[in-house]
Formats: structure tokens, sequence, C-alpha cells
């Protein structure tokens, strides 16, 4: 396995129930295929959601994922079973960047987009400087009580942006509220597959029902299905060219740290469920989603990164096999190419799709917490106490800093503002790291 840049993955046709399919082992294709599709809906609804709240073409940005995951393939060597998709993590600041009013086409995405190939460049630069000393210096800043205190923040400051979507008339209020019951029913009462798929479920239900109560009872704005109709089913999608605005590209950039402590939790993940020792790619892997970033950007996507949604599905298929990701990056591309799917999620009705934010937006930052509680983080130290409180504030409330034209919002502020709080604070030398 060692002696090639790819594995030669080993033909696993009869896999018994409950044994782990190793990343460089696979099924037979029939029951590839069927993996690959299930990563493709696993991924499918955060793909989709953090486009439509920045004003994106979701179209474009399945198609991205597509590209960005076969480059991360080719880039780690097939070692790493990994999806990437649209991040969460630069919702809050292209808002701030573009002005975007959280409805229909974002007209300043070309600015936004210069901002995220500068985050992309720089989280390429970190991947080589990883490649070439190790990973030591990353788990040295970044701990577990930093990377839970970031994970959390992402979803704490996005919460506002979900709010206020779905204040706009009570209508709309009770319609979100109707969404999170129904994600809510999903997660609750479901089994198997179903229920990991509570998001795309969920918004089915809730698609459904708000169809019902406004198309067929006459109450609140009705969903326009003529754009559907309309639409055809095979085109080119839209790329957008960006723009290099040095304001915009100093705000987003520093959004690289976060997708570093995101994407080193989610292979010490991997490792962990696999039984085998990843870090040796870890560098590849920076390399490859900052890379996979840049190209999203110039084509007019969103800035990409790998997938927790993709590695449940893993932990609960205990299917490893990178081939998997092909096929589905594969299917992103084939969907990335039908405008009648896009003009379908484009019908996505507002208070729908802000109900689903609220359950995400909170779901990412109990991802958070879980990183505290899996690494079994110490909260009885005053030290981890306090780089987890100020962190969690600064994010929440959207601290603000600017230097000259250099700034940083919320998430910004609160990502360094944990990595030097806790380098201030960490015990003196030979007392060892605060855990």
């Amino acid at each position: 396995m060692a002696d090639s840049y790819f594995p030669r993955w080993r033909v696993q046709p009869n896999a018994a129930e409950g044994r782990i399919v190793g990343t460089d082992e696979r099924l037979a294709w029939p029951q590839m295929l069927a993996m690959g599709v299930q990563h493709v809906v696993a991924m499918f609804g955060s793909t989709v959601l953090a486009p439509l709240l920045m004003g994106f073409d979701p179209n474009l940005c399945i198609f991205m994922s597509g590209i960005g995951t076969l480059l991360f393939f080719v880039l780690v060597g097939g070692r790493v079973p990994s999806y990437l998709g649209s991040s969460f993590a630069f919702i809050g600041l292209v808002i701030a960047v573009t002005g975007y009013g959280g409805h229909g086409p974002n007209m300043n995405i070309p600015v936004a987009l210069g901002g995220i190939i500068a985050c992309g460049a720089v989280y390429a630069i970190i991947g080589l400087i990883v490649s070439a000393i190790g990973t030591k210096w990353i788990e040295t800043l970044m701990p577990p009580v930093v990377t839970g205190a970031i994970v959390c923040v992402i979803g704490l400051n996005l919460a506002p942006i979900a709010v206020h979507g779905v204040s706009g008339s009570n209508f709309d209020s009770w319609m979100a509220l109707m969404t999170v019951l129904c994600v809510g029913a999903v997660a609750v009462f479901a089994r198997g597959m179903l229920q990991r798929l509570l998001i795309l479920v969920g918004l089915l239900m809730a698609y459904v029902i708000y169809a019902i109560v406004t198309n067929g009872l006459g109450m609140g704005k009705p969903i326009d299905f003529a754009i559907v109709a309309n639409a055809a089913w095979f085109g080119m999608p839209h790329f957008t060219a960006p723009v290099f605005n040095m304001q915009a590209m100093t705000l987003l950039a520093p959004i690289a740290v976060i997708l570093v402590a995101e994407n080193l939790g989610h292979i010490k993940a991997v490792s962990a469920m696999t039984g085998q020792n990843l870090d040796r790619y870890v560098g590849r892997a920076f390399l490859g989603d900052g890379l996979a970033t840049m190209l999203s950007g110039f084509a007019g996507g969103t800035g990409v990164t790998t997938y927790a949604e993709n590695i449940g599905v893993m932990a609960v298929t205990k299917i490893y096999s990178t081939l998997v990701f092909v096929i589905a990056a594969v299917i992103a591309l084939v969907l990335g190419f039908s405008p009648k799917f896009g003009a379908v999620i484009q019908t996505i009705p507002g208070p729908v799709l802000g109900g689903v934010s609220i359950v995400v937006f909170g779901l990412i930052a109990v991802t958070g917490a879980r990183i505290w509680v899996v690494n079994k983080v110490d909260f009885s130290d005053n030290r981890n106490l306090i780089v987890a409180a100020v962190t969690l504030v600064l994010g929440a409330g959207d601290f603000s800093l600017k230097l000259g034209g250099f700034g940083l919002g919320g998430i910004g502020t609160a990502t360094f503002g944990a990595i030097i709080l806790y380098a201030l604070l960490r015990r003196k030398a030979g007392q060892g790291p605060v855990a």
C-alpha cells in the first residue's frame, strides 16, 4: 500500500455486516454506487443551504463541490475519505462584505469571491507548511478546548441570521417553527439512514406542508413552480468572475484558521474510527481543501470544507473506502449540469429555509461542545474555562476589530482570541499543555 501514490483497492464483495471496509478496500460496484448516492444525499442539505443563505447559485456550488472533492482525492492520494461541501464559516462575513439582503441572487458576489480565493490561498500555504514540518505545532496552538470553542462559535455567530430570516411576518415565524418540528420529529422518531438524513427529510416534509397551506389553502406567499417548468433539463452552470477587493480579502482570509481547525478535527475522527494514523496526510488534506476553495472562488462558488455529515454516514455504515467519494463527486457534477435541479432548489420557501437554518446552526454549536466532551476537556481548570467563555461571547456577540484597512468579524476575533488566550494562559514550561 505504501509503495504507490494511490492505494491498490482490495475488493470485499461479501463484507460481513459490521465489518469495517477500509480506505484501501471497496465493495462490488453496484454497492459502491449506492453508497455514493447516500453520501450525496448526506451532503446535499448543507451544500445547498449555505449558498442559498449567501445568495450564491446552489447548482454551481454542488458542481464545484464535486470538482473540489476530486481534487482533494488526488492530492491526498486517495488516502483520506472526505467529501468537500459548502462551508458555513463564510456566511456571516460574506453577508457583511456584500450587503446581501437575505433573499434571491447576491448581486455583489464577485467581491466575496476575491476574499474566498484569498482564504483558500492562506489555507493552502498552511498545508504546505504542515507538509514540511508536521502537525505538532497546530495541535499545540489548537488543542480540543480551542477547536471546540471555534466550531461552537460558528453556530452561535450565525444564529441571528437564521432568526432574522424568519421574522418578516407572523406567518413566516410559524412556518419556521413548523419546519423545526419536522426536523426534530425525524431526528427523534425516524430510524436507520432516514434518521441520518434528518435535515433533508425534515426540509421535504416542511416543504410539502408549506405548499399545502399556501398553494392549497391560500394562506401566505405561495410557491411559484413556473421557474421549474421553464428550466431546461441540461445546461452549463453559471460561472462568475471574482473581483479582488483588499478589504474583503483581509476580512475573509482569516477564515482559513477556522477551516484548519475543522479539517484537523475531522481527520482525527476518521483516524479514530478506522484505526489508521492519517497524520502524515494532514498537510496534503489542508492543501487540497485550500486549492479546492480557491478553484471554487474563481468559478463563482462558496468556500469548501470537509463535511462532518459524511463522516457520520461512514460511522454508521463502517464503509471508509475513498472510492465512494469519487462516485459521490461524479454524481454531484452531473447534478450541476441540470438547471431544472437548480430551479427546484430555488423554490424552497424562505421560512422553511430559515427553520432548517435554526436547526443546522444549533447543531454546529453543539458539535463544538461535543469536541469538549469527547476529548474530556477539564473545565474545572480556569484556563480552559476562560478560553471557552471569552471565545463564545466574542463570537456570539459578533465582536469586531479594525486595524487600519484590516478588520476581523465575530468569528475571526473569536478564533484568534481563542488561540492567543490559550497561548498566554497555558501552563508554564514543564507543567504540560492544558487539555
